[in-house]
């Protein structure tokens, strides 16, 4: 449980959280919403002890190993070494394995006054060991940086060969293998594709202790958070419901408090205008001192802030030709790597695609190669008639001028906005006031990118290439930005990993998935449904012969010799399978025996026979560890 009493937070004179309390509860999982700026990382930070704030915030009522652990939106440095020993490290396993290892060695060495005393602590060891999972952690370990999107080879690479989104994942990997009390996640879902979101989701909806977590993706507020916590004008407001119907509560809480403050003010004046009109009545006096003191029970509240009200919407441009982009037999690589090979597709006018993958699947390089900026290794690539395209991606941002101001840099466009509509625009984007005076040199990267995005919707255009264009936007500027999206005539194709966004505006869907192209014709929703039946009946080299438009009799004839080796080869792969469970199943039952065995005083009496057992259970787990290994490797 953890205990919040009267928590305030200041920066120099800005109060960030004023007098909040609250209490979590066992098992909760609580959504923290609010504008951008409005504290939700400030009260993350200080319900983890690493800033100073008034009032008490006090955890209680767990005995695992780690009470709290925390995932912030920056990056923390991460050691060099293998990954999956940065895990064991982060979960403590390494460290605990160590004390077990160094308590057998004393136990082989003791002397019989030493040997009572070495036995109780090595079978606390063991027991602490076992309850962090230690003797699992190997496979545990391995399952969670597969639903995270890691490779099984990639957990003895090095932590410092991966890249920026990568270590984020493995910071998040850390932080899982720990199994924290309370688990502490900013914007977790940044660095993440929708298959590995998914496997988060499913992961966190069966997790035993407290989840308090921010984060814009709907989808995953509403599958994961049990109440919502909002933080506005540094109070906290607590909804005791999931996300959507929190948006639901949070109107009609709002409209209940505007007509209370309403009634309030009416009485107020009601009351003063009888104290005017009676104040130098001697017959009315008391009346009117009696009416006054009801003034002091009149509390007047805060004004609701009102909501931006600015609408986003794209220039008019002139209509394409009915094929806007045609691509045949399209490959890419870099050296020997072959991102994806014999890609074919024509997008036709007012087509809302969504293109999906997992990270690295070749989804950027897709639209490279659209929009000029890369080369085909093999095949063509080419826009039809009249096509406008506008491009964004986060590298965007390097072609601003950065010796202008955000002001400047939005007047050096071609648009036909007047200024206060620009300066309306800006405001949706976050830049208001003074701000837009700032040089673009100054900015952050995620302000450099809404800067690009702004300049991008002041330009007339007919076919939108969008990579990633909601990541640094807060939640009433992403909806903006999304049914502005939605009211486009023209075309688009858009790199997202917000769900609820994609299905709503999607009525295509291309995936890359293995260097192999698929394409839906349907929404998102559509297509993870399709996706599912496609795993599930292992139907993958049926359907690239489907998706094929132009094989040759040859080609035809090489496909079938291939399905029947792929057939082939899955008969050969289940029979390695179930074998390689059935020695999975028998070594387990055997581990599960000695580590029953452990607690009999038969053996934890007998050194030797203790040692013996151990010996026996090491093998048995270094046995178990290299079938798992074998198992995800077939699987």
């Amino acid at each position: 449980m953890i205990e919040i009493k009267n928590l305030s937070v200041s920066f120099k004179e800005h109060c960030v959280l004023n007098n909040i309390s609250c209490q979590i509860n066992d098992k909760s999982a609580i959504g923290l919403v609010g504008a951008n700026g409005a504290g939700k990382t400030t009260f993350l930070r200080a319900i983890m002890g690493q800033i100073d704030y008034d009032g008490t915030v006090k955890i209680s009522g767990s005995n695992r190993e780690h009470k709290i652990g925390f995932l912030p939106q920056d990056l923390a440095e991460i050691p060099s070494m293998p990954l999956i020993n940065f895990l064991a490290e982060s979960a403590g396993v390494a460290e605990k394995k160590q004390e077990l290892e160094s308590c057998e060695l004393a136990l082989a060495n003791s002397s019989d006054g030493q040997t009572e005393k070495l036995l109780a602590r090595y079978e606390r060891l063991q027991a602490e060991f076992s309850a962090m999972g230690g003797y699992d952690f190997d496979v545990t370990a391995r399952k969670i940086l597969h639903g995270l999107g890691f490779k099984h080879e990639d957990a003895t690479k090095d932590t410092a060969t991966f890249s920026g989104g990568w270590k984020m994942r493995i910071a998040l990997a850390g932080l899982l293998t720990q199994r924290p009390y309370v688990l502490l996640l900013d914007e977790p879902t940044n660095h993440l594709d929708t298959e590995s979101m998914e496997w988060l989701e499913d992961y966190l909806t069966g997790y035993t202790g407290i989840i308090i977590f921010v984060s814009h993706d709907r989808h995953f507020l509403d599958k994961i958070a049990k109440k919502i916590f909002e933080i506005n004008n540094a109070k906290l407001e607590i909804y005791s419901s999931g996300y959507e119907q929190y948006l639901i509560d949070r109107i009609a809480r709002l409209e209940s408090a505007m007509s209370e403050r309403e009634a309030n003010i009416k009485k107020r004046e009601e009351i003063m205008a009888l104290a005017d009109r009676f104040r130098y009545k001697a017959t009315k006096a008391k009346m009117v001192q009696s009416r006054l003191k009801q003034l002091d029970k009149i509390v007047i509240g805060e004004e609701t802030p009102k909501e931006r009200t600015v609408k986003l919407v794209f220039p008019k441009c002139e209509a394409s030709g009915r094929v806007v982009a045609k691509a045949s037999n399209l490959t890419k690589s870099f050296g020997q790597n072959q991102i994806f090979r014999n890609v074919s597709f024509e997008i036709e006018r007012g087509e809302k695609i969504a293109l999906v993958g997992v990270n690295g699947a070749g989804k950027s390089t897709l639209l490279r190669l659209l929009e000029g900026i890369l080369p085909p290794t093999g095949g063509t690539v080419s826009l039809g008639h009249n096509v406008r395209m506008a491009y964004f991606s986060q590298e965007s941002a390097q072609n601003l001028d950065y010796d202008h101001t955000i002001w400047q840099e939005v007047c050096n466009t071609a648009s036909l906005l007047s200024p206060q509509e620009k300066r309306n625009l800006l405001g949706a984007f976050l830049f208001s006031g003074e701000a837009i005076e700032k040089p673009v040199r100054v900015l952050s990267g995620g302000e450099k990118s809404r800067l690009a995005m702004l300049k991008m919707l002041l330009s007339p255009s007919n076919f939108l290439v969008l990579d990633e264009p909601t990541n640094h936007l807060d939640s009433q500027t992403k909806e903006l930005f999304c049914q502005a999206l939605l009211e486009y005539d023209g075309t688009i194709i858009i790199v997202s990993h917000d769900r609820e966004f994609l299905d709503a505006l999607s009525n295509r869907v291309f995936e890359i998935r293995d260097g192999i192209f698929y394409d839906y014709h349907g929404n998102y929703s559509y297509f993870v449904e399709r996706r599912k039946e496609k795993l599930a009946s292992q139907s993958q080299v049926t359907n690239e012969k489907k998706s094929s438009t132009s094989q040759t009799k040859e080609e035809r004839i090489r496909e079938h010799e291939e399905y029947k080796r792929h057939a082939q080869a899955e008969a050969k792969k289940n029979r390695q399978l179930g074998k390689l469970e059935e020695e999975i199943s028998l070594l387990e039952a055997r581990q599960e025996t000695l580590t029953q065995s452990q607690c009999t005083p038969e053996v934890f009496s007998d050194m030797q026979r203790s040692k013996e057992v151990q010996d026996e259970l090491d093998e048995i787990s270094k046995q178990i560890d290299e079938l798992y290994a074998k198992l995800m490797e077939l699987g």
